[in-house]
């Protein structure tokens, strides 16, 4: 996983002391907090439209999508 671009995330007081996956989910979403504060609604929707693929690759996440039964 992308730990190293999570690095400053991941030691946070707030978090340090979770297991590590539940670490990787927070230091994740404090990440996209950070990166998307100030943003205006536009610009937030924006990113989120564009940015889950990139956020994927980044942290090495494979997206599954399962078929509805009727």
């Amino acid at each position: 996983m992308g730990t190293n671009k999570l690095e400053k995330y991941m030691n946070g007081a707030e978090i340090v002391n979770e297991p590590m996956p539940l670490r990787e989910i927070h230091a994740i979403r404090l990440k996209i907090y950070d990166e998307t504060k100030g943003m205006t609604t536009d610009e937030r929707r924006a990113y989120y439209t564009n940015e889950p693929g990139e956020i994927c690759r980044d942290f090495n996440i494979e997206i599954v999508s399962s078929a509805r039964r009727s």
